[in-house]
């Protein structure tokens, strides 16, 4: 493909390469550059790629986009790498998300439930639809990994290439709130956008709340249509920030325009009926907790955007299956149960733990850590949210990364001082999984809370190997 071509609606400071000189393929990453690629040279959370633009020129790079060109280089300077880098992904994949109707998903819990409940409800309408988020990306019935909650723009675009090709009409994804920082989505346009809630996450990244929440209003400024929730704190100022018209939705809220009323919460999932200006619809989601009537009226009020008839979307939820590491049963063949969630954050856990207690028959068992190199504030205000509502609790690790997990654990166990709830400190997280099986009675609800679909234990920058589904079966002989 010509530069020129690559080139194509971005503003160019300076240039000192020729247009028509042909490009072999795009980088972003020194390390991958071959001969005759562009590499693309972006400021990154942890490093700099401007750093790296005399090793990409050995590895035999045609030509460099950057923001700052070492004299002699053959580049092309821009004001603005990422967002360069953004459409030089989309110009060299034909614009693929042009071709498709794209839904983002915003929010700090509940996105990845949301989108795979929106994908359920079009594929019943009759719809292809490509998935991108947290646990995996689909396109279709097709697997494909994911290393994080939103690609860099490159592997996005590419990803939207694939989706195009295989026949997708509609694309879904998790959009995070450092995807919309970092310039990741930059250039798509969304024909909705919708937001789940606003709870303590990522601080270590945005350093207030404030930016954490106006990093999120950004998808609305790129979203034809909004889908906010009234019941959130945050709700109010979401709406000022939107530059697009808003549909709100709320549990208990009647000035909302989609509300759930008559709400009935049991251990297979949740019953309600949802209410749209002057549609009724009856509800029900096979996906315990409070949480999922929220999720639930998020993916309808996204379904009423796109056109759908409340009633038609409604009626397809009772067949939609939950997601891994959302809520997520292991069989075990006993009298006790075990569930496996994602709940990383202080209002994941209160979610998830409220959402058991409302059908526990026995004690609600909590084993949870916090990653390392992340937010430590919210370490004591997971261990007192996890000592208030569970019976007993184990501490244990999560992705301890760089740092020692005795002391993140300390982190922890600063905020149940207080508590009066027995608890177990067990620092190695498949031991003292072990541990709550062994010591587990009749009828308790064992909450294993952090991993949810993550397969590995991160430590010092390597990926162990961890599956908690392989530990549980393990444990039973299976």
């Amino acid at each position: 493909m010509k530069l020129k071509e690559l080139l194509s609606g971005i503003g160019v400071v300076s240039q000192s390469v020729p247009g028509d000189l042909e490009i072999r393929e795009v980088c972003y990453d020194s390390r991958a550059v071959e001969k005759g690629d562009l590499f693309v040279a972006i400021r990154g959370y942890a490093t700099d790629g401007h750093q790296y633009i005399g090793k990409a020129l050995e590895q035999g790079a045609a030509a460099v986009v950057c923001e700052e060109a070492p004299a002699g280089t053959p580049a092309v300077v821009v004001e603005n790498a990422r967002r360069a880098l953004a459409q030089i992904a989309a110009n060299r994949f034909g614009h693929p998300a042009d071709a498709m109707t794209m839904i983002g998903v915003t929010g700090t819990n509940g996105k990845t439930t949301t989108t795979y409940l929106i994908k359920h409800m079009l594929e019943a309408a009759g719809h292809k639809v490509g998935l991108i988020g947290t646990n995996q990306n689909l396109i279709g019935g097709e697997v494909t990994p994911t290393e994080r909650t939103t690609p860099e723009s490159y592997e996005l675009h590419a990803l939207f290439a694939r989706m195009r090709d295989a026949g997708c009409t509609h694309v879904v994804m998790e959009v995070s709130s450092h995807s919309l920082v970092l310039d990741r989505v930059y250039g798509i346009r969304f024909a909705v956008g919708a937001f789940t809630n606003l709870t303590q996450d990522h601080l270590d990244f945005h350093k207030t709340m404030e930016e954490y929440r106006k990093a999120k209003a950004m998808l609305f400024g790129a979203s034809g249509k909004g889908v906010i929730n009234l019941d959130d704190p945050a709700a109010q100022a979401m709406l000022d920030d939107a530059k697009c018209p808003c549909l709100t939705f709320s549990c208990d809220k009647d000035k909302a325009d989609l509300t759930a009323k008559n709400i009935v919460l049991h251990a297979d999932g949740v019953d309600f009926l949802a209410s749209a200006m002057t549609e009724l619809a009856r509800v029900h989601l096979p996906i315990p907790g409070h949480f999922s009537v929220e999720n639930a009226l998020a993916a309808l009020g996204v379904m009423i955007a796109l056109g759908l008839p409340l009633d038609q979307a409604a009626a397809s939820l009772a067949t939609a299956a939950g997601v891994k590491g959302r809520v997520e049963v292991m069989p075990t063949g006993t009298d006790y149960t075990v569930l496996i969630d994602y709940a990383h954050s202080p209002d994941g856990v209160e979610n998830v733990l409220e959402a058991v207690r409302g059908f526990a028959k026995g004690r609600v068992i909590a084993l949870f850590g916090c990653g390392g190199d992340r937010d430590r504030t919210k370490r004591p205000q997971m261990g007192a949210i996890a000592a208030r509502l569970a019976d007993f609790c184990i501490v244990t690790s999560d992705n301890p990364r760089t740092e020692d997990p005795q002391a993140i654990i300390d982190d922890i166990l600063a905020g149940m001082q207080d508590s009066k709830t027995p608890m177990q400190v067990i620092v190695d997280r498949p031991e003292a999984i072990r541990w709550a099986l062994a010591h587990a009675k009749k009828d308790d609800v064992i909450v294993l809370m952090g991993k949810g679909h993550e397969t590995y234990q991160e430590v010092n920058h390597v990926k162990h190997h961890m599956d908690e589904r392989e530990i549980v079966a393990g444990y039973f002989g299976k």
